[in-house]
């Protein structure tokens, strides 16, 4: 704690005070010593037995002991050493409350003999305490009337210590209404005494605080504080007072009782019953403002108390009073004016003069659709009126003289878009807050023939199956008019057309009606694939309006016709026989099987296979362009005649079939060969043997073949796709599937192409050459075995005919 002295200090200053004190003590048979409080366990007070004159060594035999008179022990002996020391640290303020010196009396006893030694030591202060005040915080009330000079007392501060180390002085926070004055008790006691300096305002500060500090006279001094806070009493020194010294406020006409007209609030800077205020009217205001207008007493509120009429009185004075509670009370006034304010209490109102309806869609613009007038009984802003309609509509408002508009028409009119309008006439004067009133009136619009049918397509594209049955369903052909009953009654009509000198209302019918379609007839993909034709709705109005579509009929090809072999030819159920020699090398062409499919593309794809083959590993037969050619050369094992029979099928759902029989003779004698023909002239003869024998074999196919040819020639605009041809070998030949064959010569419309040389085909070749444009028809003819090549650049003795 503050104000020790180190051990190592007392061990040079304690010597020479106990010399000292030794000398005195002998005289007076006790020894006296004097410590400082504080000191630490083990701290040396004095050299006992150098002081007693006693020997160290016989100390423990002599068995020396300390009897303290205090019921604590504070302080024991070393008997190796003979030094007295501390035990126990010694507390002078707890050890000697309230006193101002502080003894423990101690004895020394030995033995052999026995001597008993009285020690007394004196226990000194030193500064290890602080003042203190017995509250933290003093409360004071002080009247705001209390006259400067006044003094109060406040609690002293107690500090444990004694002496210099006890409370010297006090010091007072910075204030500018109090200060302190120290005083001196009878004991040397300080307190501090609180005076005030100037006249307090508790409206300005309510409250003071202020810190009173105590401090000691010790080294370094100690010191402790309080709070005092003084809280100033309210003495009635302020009068009520108005915001305001006047005021001027409005009220509307016919006002319901009990409406509040104004809160008037008068406020006192004093507090309690000082601060309470009563309202009431002077003697300056009449009986007639007191009858109107209710004053509350309490609450300063005014309200209405009787019925207000601005035609009868608009202005009201009066002089409100507040009084305040106070012992001596106190009052302040202020005068009122309420004016009556005119009540926008008459609606407007609307007159309709005339209203046509209804009107046709097509009326010219600004056409007069109705006359209003509108009126306002109030006067002012009150009286003045707007008429109104609302937005988005196709009308506008005409101002034609005071107070009368025409309603007139602004953009054209459509019934099919809106067939008809409520029109709302709102008419709203500029009261405050504004009334208004409203009319409804209906305007119909008539229709007028000014919209032509309308299909919902602008082109039907129709798939009839061939083969249908005559008079199915093919479409419904149906439009839509948005005009009213004549103007929406539709009639169809198919517009006239001939194909082949024959109308289209020999093939097609259409219900007048309702716009359904049919067929009249069986369609035959095979003579006719496709028709184009327009379709006409007509409404009923006057004038009559309408419009047309184009209708596309596509016939569907079903697979109904069979392949038919064209090549190699050969009688009705009769073999073809074919010669090739012997050493014919691998690879060679040995025939050719060409099958014509008079169906579309789809169902007329053919393919090939073989039905029987005498042996399998010397022939081989391409699927796609039927060529068969040797797979390897013929040995002398091999029989000198081999059976092929050859299917070729069609594409279509189900497949469709036909087979042809060939028998191969070999030969010992070479065949003349010949080249490649890429694109060979062809002598030109019709009389050739060939030719002869195609004619003959044609005379005896069957009529279905005749109506084939017929089917051909009218389809020969038809467009396919073309299919990949085979590469050209040393035998070849120019192959095509939609053909037929009429006056020994092959006529096709497809471009699936082949090259084509038929050898051994009894006496003559068929050649053909390379393709023609997509969609053109071409003619193979026949050509004698014993012609040779011609010049290609002769037109006329070509075999292929565009």
């Amino acid at each position: 704690m503050g104000g020790f002295l180190g051990s190592e200090d007392w061990k040079r200053y304690v010597p020479t005070v106990l010399y000292l004190v030794a000398t005195f003590n002998y005289t007076s048979a006790v020894t006296h010593y004097s410590v400082p409080e504080e000191l630490e366990e083990g701290s040396v007070v004095a050299n006992l037995a150098g002081d007693l004159g006693l020997d160290v060594k016989t100390l423990i035999a002599r068995k020396m002991r300390i009897e303290a008179i205090t019921n604590r022990k504070y302080l024991d002996v070393n008997k190796e050493t003979g030094e007295l020391y501390i035990v126990e640290r010694i507390d002078r303020e707890s050890l000697c409350p309230a006193k101002t010196s502080c003894y423990i009396k101690i004895e020394a006893i030995i033995e052999n003999p026995k001597r008993i030694f009285y020690i007394e030591l004196e226990i000194l202060d030193i500064n290890d305490n602080a003042p203190h005040f017995r509250r933290d915080t003093i409360d004071l009330d002080i009247s705001e009337a209390t006259h400067a000079g006044e003094r109060f007392s406040v609690s002293n501060a107690v500090d444990p210590d004694v002496g210099s180390n006890s409370v010297k002085t006090y010091h007072l926070s910075e204030s500018e209404y109090f200060t302190i004055e120290i005083q001196t008790g009878r004991d040397g006691s300080k307190f501090a005494d609180l005076i005030l300096k100037k006249t307090l305002d508790r409206e300005q500060q309510a409250v003071h605080k202020l810190i009173l500090t105590a401090v000691d006279g010790g080294m370094p001094s100690r010191s402790g504080t309080a709070s005092i806070i003084v809280h100033i009493l309210d003495t009635n020194d302020n009068a009520p007072k108005f915001e305001f010294e006047s005021y001027q406020f409005s009220v509307m006409e016919n006002s319901p009782i009990g409406s509040l007209v104004v809160r008037l609030n008068a406020t006192d800077l004093d507090e309690g019953s000082n601060s309470e205020l009563i309202y009431s009217y002077s003697l300056y205001t009449s009986e007639k403002t007191q009858a109107t207008f209710h004053l509350n007493h309490k609450t300063g509120e005014v309200t209405v108390k009787g019925m207000l009429n601005y035609e009868d009185f608009r202005i009201y004075d009066m002089e409100v009073i507040a009084t305040d509670k106070g012992a001596n009370s106190l009052s302040g006034q202020s005068t009122i004016k309420i004016l009556v304010e005119d009540m926008n209490d008459n609606h407007p109102e609307i007159s309709i003069k005339s209203f046509q309806s209804p009107v046709n869609e097509n009326i010219e613009l600004d056409t007069v659709i109705a006359v209003v007038s509108v009126s306002d009984k109030d006067s002012g802003d009150n009286g003045v009126v707007d008429l109104h309609i609302p937005d988005n509509m196709p009308f506008k408002l005409r101002e034609s003289s005071d107070n009368y508009y025409e309603l007139v028409v602004s953009e054209p009119l459509d019934r099919e878009k809106v067939p008809e309008y409520d029109i709302t006439f709102t008419v709203t004067d500029r009261g405050s807050p504004p009334l208004s009133d409203n009319e409804t009136m209906t305007l119909e619009l008539l229709d007028v023939n000014d919209n032509v049918p309308q299909f919902s397509q602008s082109f039907y594209t129709i798939r009839v199956m061939e083969n249908n049955a005559p008079g199915a369903l093919l479409s419904s052909l149906t439009a839509f008019d948005p005009d009213l009953h004549e103007n929406q009654y539709l009639v169809y009509f198919i517009l006239e057309k001939e194909i082949a000198n024959t109308s289209m209302s020999m093939l097609f019918s259409i219900n007048p009606e309702n716009g359904n379609l049919y067929a009249l007839k069986t369609f035959d993909y095979e003579i006719e694939n496709d028709f184009l034709f327009h379709i006409e709705a007509r409404d009923s109005g006057s004038p009559p309006l309408s419009s047309n579509v184009t209708v596309h009929i596509i016939i569907v090809d079903q697979n109904d016709n069979a392949p038919v072999i064209v090549s190699p030819w050969r009688a009705h159920g009769s073999v073809v026989e074919e010669k090739i020699p012997r050493s014919t090398d691998k690879g060679s062409l040995v025939a050719k099987v060409i099958a014509l499919d008079t169906d579309s593309v789809h169902n007329s794809r053919i393919t090939y296979q073989f039905l029987q083959v005498t042996d399998a590993t010397l022939f081989s037969l391409d699927q796609y362009n039927g060529e068969i050619r040797t797979m390897r050369m013929f040995s002398y094992r091999d029989p000198r005649h081999q059976r092929l029979v050859v299917i070729a099928k069609d594409n279509g759902e189900p497949a469709l079939s036909a087979t042809v029989t060939i028998k191969l003779s070999t030969m010992e004698t070479a065949v003349k060969a010949f080249s490649d023909m890429t694109e060979v002239p062809l002598e030109y003869d019709i009389f050739s043997d060939l030719n002869l024998y195609l004619v003959i074999g044609l005379g005896s196919v069957s009529f279905l073949l005749l109506i084939t040819i017929l089917v051909t020639i009218v389809l020969k605009c038809q467009k396919v796709k073309p299919s990949k041809a085979a590469a050209p070998c040393r035998n070849s030949v120019i192959s095509e599937r939609n053909s037929t064959i009429a006056d020994s010569t092959l006529v096709s419309n497809d471009a699936y192409w082949y090259s084509l040389f038929l050898a051994e085909t009894r006496k003559g070749k068929l050649v053909v050459r390379q393709p023609v444009p997509k969609g053109s028809r071409y003619i193979v003819s026949s050509l004698p075995r014993g012609t040779g090549l011609t010049d290609t650049s002769d037109s006329a003795a070509s075999t292929l005919q565009v």
